[in-house]
């Protein structure tokens, strides 16, 4: 043993919605629909450059 946590050792891994055109991870959700098969359809938009994107979510 090291004495290293084992958080320590992963590799960073991505995690959330991130922007692709600037990176940033805060967004605003301007609209939630429901969509066939039981999943959400989400439009969301950047709070920094105001790129538009939809998610789709499964309940």
């Amino acid at each position: 043993m090291t004495g290293e946590p084992a958080e320590a050792k992963r590799p960073e891994e991505k995690r959330g919605l991130e922007c692709p055109r600037c990176g940033c991870r805060h967004f605003h959700v301007l609209y939630t629909r429901a969509v066939s098969g039981g999943r959400i359809r989400r439009r969301r938009e950047c709070r920094y450059c105001g790129r538009r994107m939809t998610t789709h979510e499964n309940l």
